[in-house]
């Protein structure tokens, strides 16, 4: 699609591009690519901004115009500087809605935690009532949307109670699985030839770890939570869990809030591995079916059958384990809605500790995403999520943190929901940049956060560990990887020097 932007309101093209990608998903940006076009004319005046939208395809010979605008009385003082975005957003949702008929469930927003835009409202002095209104009047957020984010904000609020300066988390990252899923775009590997590199990778991340933790101990920083994830984590056999969190165990010398191992397939979860976890006091697993339809699991890549995960959920619960999730992911290829709601009913009915409802996101490096074989368009998942939400909120259980992605079945998002005191406290804290998370392992990424001791502005910056296992292990004991330990280091007392 074409963008072609005037006015004196303060836009860029990304932003345009952006609610492109709400009612166009794929689509391209480059001039060659296709006919559709769009036109932004957008003014900021003394009280109020305003824009028009025309969207077209010079092909079919079309043009849609949409207008918008938002008086600053009606916004908060913070949105008074995005006023020229939102004006912008409602003349391309009337003019989108007239050249697609469709109508966004998340309006106007399009980032990643609509939850922290309800928090951000609440500090500014509104109730969550009131909150959740302007969501839907000003960024025309559909009503159990609105009351979706408004919850998981006030729930986030209640758990997240002690000041988190001095407080961090460290996720620990095994990237490497049994079999790859067709829709996974995580960066693992499932090679027989790969998964020998598994013994050299956990003595490196034990070499990691400790310049980690020694970093940790430093900066005066207290370990609220670890996550291991992957990646299957479970594709370690039992001694090298044992190894790998007696290790962690150990090294950080006191009871950790949270200790997360997300056991994740269940055809790579045993009895053994399992008495592994519980005895390096882990206090949170997840076992992930995805689905209970056989024949989606078959179609999607895994390895397992639903039998196959009511047998390692039991084992899980008979091990003893405090809090167990289950993740579920809806609108995946072949599965209708009556399936996953299904399937969402049974979990439900098992009464895990906290139940995740993923929605199927196409990514480019997915099967999916490269082969172009799936449309989004195709799927019901609106209501697979809507129904599966609302059985599962019949059962007891709150939803606590949510998130968004790009290219995601209709345009919907990724909830987790917890019985009262389950919540995963490392969720929180990562998906709402509450503190410093510490990354460990290929493809982690340590993201340093604060909020400045001068300015009060949230600062964030990151660190980069190597993407593949084989990139994170050539010359590890060597000069590249102390370089990325001193990175580490350095940067680390830097950043904390400066801002804390």
């Amino acid at each position: 699609m074409n963008i072609y932007i005037t006015g004196n309101g303060k836009l860029n093209a990304y932003y345009v591009q952006t609610l492109c990608l709400l009612y166009f998903p794929g689509e391209g940006f480059k001039e060659s690519e296709n006919s559709r076009w769009c036109k932004v004319h957008s003014e900021r005046c003394e009280n109020n901004s305003f824009a028009v939208v025309q969207l077209g395809d010079s092909e079919i010979g079309c043009a849609y115009v949409g207008k918008g605008s938002v008086d600053f009385s009606s916004l908060t003082s913070a949105d008074i500087e995005k006023s020229d975005k939102i004006a912008v957003g409602l003349a391309f949702m009337d003019a989108a809605g007239k050249f697609t008929g469709y109508t966004p469930p998340w309006g106007i927003l399009t980032g990643v935690r609509p939850a922290r835009v309800v928090s951000a409202l609440i500090d500014e002095g509104l109730s969550p009532d009131d909150a959740s209104n302007y969501l839907i009047n000003i960024y025309r957020v559909s009503e159990d949307k609105a009351r979706l984010a408004t919850s998981v904000s006030v729930t986030e609020s209640a758990v997240i109670k002690k000041d988190q300066r001095n407080e961090c988390s460290i996720y620990i990252a095994i990237p490497f699985c049994p079999s790859r899923c067709r829709y996974c775009s995580f960066v693992s590997v499932s090679s027989p030839g790969l998964l020998k590199l598994i013994p050299e990778y956990l003595i490196a991340l034990k070499r990691d770890l400790t310049n980690t933790i020694e970093t940790i101990n430093s900066l005066g920083l207290h370990v609220s939570s670890v996550y291991v994830g992957g990646g299957t984590p479970t594709i370690l056999d039992a001694s090298q869990i044992d190894y790998l969190l007696s290790f962690v165990r150990e090294s950080v010398g006191y009871e950790i809030e949270e200790f997360t191992f997300e056991a994740g397939r269940p055809d790579t979860i045993t009895k053994e591995k399992l008495e592994a976890i519980k005895r390096n006091n882990v206090t949170r697993i997840s076992v992930n079916t995805q689905t209970l339809n056989d024949d989606v699991l078959k179609n999607v890549g895994r390895n397992h059958t639903a039998a196959d995960f009511l047998a390692a959920y039991e084992l899980s619960r008979d091990t003893g384990i405090k809090c167990i999730n289950v993740d579920l992911i809806a609108g995946l290829p072949g599965e209708s809605a009556e399936s996953f709601i299904s399937s969402a009913n049974q979990i439900a009915e098992l009464q895990p500790d906290a139940i995740t409802v993923h929605t199927f996101t196409v990514k480019r490096s997915s099967d999916y995403g490269m082969s172009d074989l799936y449309s989004r368009e195709s799927l019901d998942a609106e209501r697979s999520v809507s129904e599966a939400s609302r059985i599962i909120s019949d059962f007891g259980y709150i939803p606590y943190y949510m998130y968004r992605q790009k290219n995601t079945v209709g345009n919907l998002e990724n909830v987790g929901f917890s019985l009262p005191g389950c919540e995963s406290m490392y969720n929180i804290y990562m998906m709402e940049e509450i503190h410093t998370v510490f990354g460990v392992g290929a493809s982690a990424v340590t993201r340093l956060t604060l909020h400045d001791k001068r300015s009060g502005e949230q600062i964030i910056e990151r660190i980069f560990e190597p993407k593949y296992p084989y990139e994170y292990l050539k010359d590890h004991d060597g000069e590249t990887g102390e370089k990325r330990r001193l990175v580490l280091r350095t940067n680390s007392k830097k950043f904390y020097e400066n801002h804390g």
